[in-house]
């Protein structure tokens, strides 16, 4: 939940500060969903060079031996391990993608809709996390013999990852704010 309470603690923040220094709310978060995303790019490039945050193992050419002992624990696995690079995968699309869409749609007068961009930041950035959950590796308290997917809710061999629970009022929200700024 590190990101997901992050990003409710920069809600709370920004709400206080505007509320203190009377500008509108929403109009501060479309300019803070502006931001954010380069943000998100760089931080996702430093969790691939710390080496933090990898992916689920795979077999694909792009994969990645991560150094350490953690992340060499594949099961079936004799040797060193190839992981989803999921934090390039992240920065890709939370990052560099998500500010493109961010660009275009202010370009077509997004910001003349208050609300209009914090959405389509909350639906691209929760529609990529997402995604990415498919190939991460989630948090380690989800995890049992039970359980080998580590998913936080569990439907037998197919469930959902405690990132894709905590995405999916992001998506929720944000497609709200589109619907009820697009006209």
């Amino acid at each position: 939940m590190s990101f997901h309470g992050g990003f409710l603690g920069v809600i709370i923040a920004t709400a206080l500060y505007a509320r203190r220094h009377g500008v509108p709310l929403i109009m501060l978060g479309d300019l803070l969903a502006i931001a954010s995303p380069p943000g998100l790019m760089f931080g996702r490039i430093a969790n691939f060079v710390n080496a933090e945050l990898w992916g689920r193992p795979t077999a694909m050419p792009w994969g990645v031996i991560f150094p350490g002992q953690m992340a060499q624990n594949c099961l079936d696995v004799t040797g060193p391990c190839a992981r989803h690079p999921s934090q390039l995968y992240e920065a890709s699309l939370e990052g560099f993608f998500l500010f493109l869409v961010i660009l275009l749609a202010v370009y077509l007068g997004g910001l003349k809709k208050p609300g209009f961009i914090s959405g389509i930041f909350l639906v691209g950035y929760g529609s990529a996390r997402f995604f990415v959950e498919y190939f991460r590796v989630p948090d380690p308290q989800f995890f049992s013999a039970e359980n080998p997917y580590g998913f936080a809710l569990n439907l037998g061999n197919f469930g959902f990852t405690m990132g894709q629970l905590l995405s999916l009022p992001m998506i929720a929200i944000g497609a709200y704010f589109i619907f009820k700024r697009r006209v």
